[in-house]
């Protein structure tokens, strides 16, 4: 398998980007993970990006971002209508095929305009499921619901879960949602938004968008100093509709971590930090069982979502490439060997990848 490294990204997340446009959001995060390295445009051998149609309310919106990456013919270019990190997923493959050398990953959304929860439940089965419009807090609520009577978790666990995301959150420059001093209390003591969750419980809904520079073997060690290799990476989905899966289990995130394993020569619990994409306090729970953390907030060694994780910013289709971007900067940073990235989509986890990385 060739050697497939992240040698840059750019990230950046806010609560709003009212009168920003999508190639005014992307220009400068495209031109920094490039400048980052010394590259241009013609150095880059395939671009790919994430999709966020449903939220530009039009078909092959992403065409209009080929403005920021200063594209030219001819290019080697695709997207996927989905997070950003199933495009890394594309673009890995592509430079596991041997066309090229550096590969450009971008993905972005802006859910302000509208209402992200009621979107959302256009994913869901169109004849069982969506007439009943259920939004999104509510069916991350019945998740919730099912995994405290399973026993699985208490809601103070829950919180716990609330409470390490807020405090790892603090001085990252994205986070939305970050205290140095929030406690299990604080979180109980907030509104319940959808029976069990409350907002610290649920994401912070952020615009924003990430950019990710692969390369290839000896290109990645000429273009940075510590290269973090991809050494293994797997996607695998459940079934779709909600009531033929056990919600309080993740088989294909299971899955996914033990192919990934399979590949990279080390299991997915032996890594020294984690970037989970999980968009409620019982998803974070669920993955972190499913990956081999085990349910408590400590990781059994393994420091969970450093960055705050998608609690402490989400960006809808870009969420999860933010998850590899933070994962990588641990590792390139030297404040870690080895990472975990995950990325979902779906509703209640129902596809999931797992990317693992080791440094130099």
């Amino acid at each position: 398998m060739r050697e497939v490294a992240v040698v840059s990204s750019a990230i950046h997340q806010v609560k709003a980007l009212t009168l920003t446009t999508d190639v005014q959001l992307m220009v400068p995060l495209i031109n920094e993970a490039r400048d980052a390295v010394g590259l241009t445009q013609a150095d880059i051998g395939f671009t790919c990006s994430g999709s966020s149609d449903f939220l530009a309310g039009q078909g092959f919106s992403f065409v209009q971002t080929l403005d920021a990456v200063g594209a030219f013919p001819p290019i080697a270019e695709s997207h996927v209508e989905m997070d950003g990190a199933f495009a890394l997923y594309e673009a890995w493959v592509k430079l596991q095929i041997g066309e090229v050398d550096i590969a450009l990953v971008y993905s972005y959304g802006k859910s302000s305009p509208g209402s992200r929860r009621d979107v959302l439940a256009v994913q869901l089965d169109p004849y069982a499921v969506a007439p009943l419009w259920p939004d999104a807090y509510s069916v991350a609520a019945l998740q919730a619901r099912l995994l405290l009577e399973s026993g699985a978790v208490t809601v103070e666990e829950l919180a716990a879960i609330a409470v390490r995301s807020q405090r790892n959150a603090v001085g990252n420059p994205n986070a939305l949602r970050a205290s140095p001093d929030v406690t299990v209390d604080d979180v109980l003591a907030g509104a319940v938004v959808a029976d069990p969750l409350r907002a610290s419980d649920l994401a912070a809904e952020a615009d924003g968008g990430c950019v990710v520079v692969l390369a290839a073997g000896d290109r990645a060690r000429d273009l940075c100093e510590r290269p973090v290799w991809i050494r293994g990476i797997d996607h695998r989905i459940d079934a779709h509709g909600l009531g033929v899966r056990d919600l309080t289990l993740a088989p294909s995130a299971a899955l996914a971590a033990g192919k990934a394993a399979e590949r990279a020569g080390f299991a997915a619990d032996a890594v020294d930090v984690a970037e989970l994409h999980a968009a409620s306090t019982a998803q974070a729970h669920v993955l972190a069982t499913a990956m081999g953390f085990g349910g408590t907030t400590s990781g059994n060694g393994v420091r969970i979502d450093p960055s705050g994780g998608s609690l402490a910013a989400d960006t809808l289709m870009a969420a999860g490439l933010v998850r590899i971007a933070e994962a990588a900067r641990w590792v390139s940073s030297g404040d870690a060997d080895r990472a975990l990235a995950h990325a979902s989509s779906g509703p209640c986890l129902q596809q999931n990848m797992v990317c693992l990385l080791e440094g130099e």
